[in-house]
């Protein structure tokens, strides 16, 4: 757990035990960052603030789906941010927050074991190097909570950066045929799987947003502006995925058309060889073994088969060119 003082002088340290005698000054705002919240932890949270359980089992257990809960003196937030994984799996990186009047609580939800800690605690980290840089400076715990956000959003847009350059590899991939087709038909389905995560992660996010928009009553008067900056940018990469997602699927498309014409053009030739030489085999399963026969062989009347054989075959041939078969 972190626990800092924010206020027009800076950014400073505290300690936990720090945190009730600053929730009762007017001249800054109190930002608790929590790594790892284990049940004890989430109890101290509660009783230090207020917390609804409700809210406090939301942080304890693992959340798929962004959401929003209003409170008379707080808002609760659910968020999303995309970690890419093995064979395409999309973790989701959870960040919530409690903000307040005078305070922001950051807690980050359980997360698959394979995501390192830096992963998870990426964009709280970022937003604190940029405040004691002073390259930020929050007036109020909501605008800390939306440069936070803002971070996160522009995480979702690095990873969609990320997937655009793979859809492009293998479009070139596609086009000059290189690569195994089974292999590279399986990474096109699986980056489209993780266009279609970020695009849902984004879409679900902007509409907490939206949603928060509508809580005037529980919003500070800072707080529409930014509000509405964060669904503009969350449906930038909303539109964004769908784009990407589109031209990957473009490019599946024409690569599973291909393929396709290849295997009717190659059942086509199969077709005409075995119309070619269904007659053949006809006239010598018939003939066959009444004119070779050793020394009783009918030389006249095998020259005859044979070049009846050659006529059909000839004939089959100029067919088949007229009905452009090859």
């Amino acid at each position: 757990m972190d626990v800092r003082w924010v206020s027009p002088s800076g950014i400073g340290a505290r300690e936990w035990s720090d945190v009730p005698s600053l929730l009762e000054r007017d001249d800054g705002f109190v930002w608790v960052d929590v790594g790892s919240c284990d049940e004890a932890m989430a109890d101290e949270l509660a009783d230090c603030f207020g917390f609804h359980a409700l809210a406090v089992r939301d942080v304890l257990e693992r959340s798929h789906l962004p959401k929003i809960h209003a409170y008379p003196d707080h808002l609760f937030v659910v968020l999303h941010a995309p970690q890419s994984g093995e064979a395409g799996h999309v973790h989701l990186v959870e960040l919530d927050q409690f903000i307040g009047r005078r305070y922001l609580v950051t807690t980050h939800g359980p997360v698959a074991a394979e995501v390192p800690i830096e992963v998870v605690l990426k964009d709280t980290k970022h937003v604190l190097d940029r405040l004691e840089s002073g390259r930020v400076e929050p007036a109020t715990p909501f605008e800390l909570s939306y440069a936070i956000v803002s971070s996160l959003v522009h995480r979702q847009t690095i990873e969609l950066g990320r997937l655009a350059k793979s859809v492009a590899a293998l479009e070139q991939k596609v086009r000059d045929e290189t690569g195994d087709p089974v292999r590279v038909l399986e990474e096109m389905f699986l980056v489209r799987h993780e266009l279609l995560s970020i695009r849902t992660i984004a879409a679900e996010s902007g509409e907490v947003y939206e949603r928060m928009s509508a809580l005037t009553r529980m919003i500070p008067a800072e707080a529409p502006p930014l509000i509405q900056d964060l669904i503009n940018r969350f449906a930038r990469v909303r539109s964004m995925s769908d784009d990407e997602k589109e031209f990957a699927q473009g490019v599946i498309d024409f690569y599973q058309a291909r393929t396709s014409t290849r295997m009717n053009m190659a059942m086509e030739r199969l077709a005409l060889i075995a119309a070619v030489l269904l007659p053949v085999s006809a006239i010598a399963s018939i003939y066959g073994m009444n004119l070779i026969v050793g020394e009783r062989t009918d030389v006249t009347q095998l020259v005859v088969v044979l070049a009846i054989m050659a006529i059909v075959v000839g004939a089959m041939l100029v067919w088949a060119k007229r009905m452009k078969w090859w």
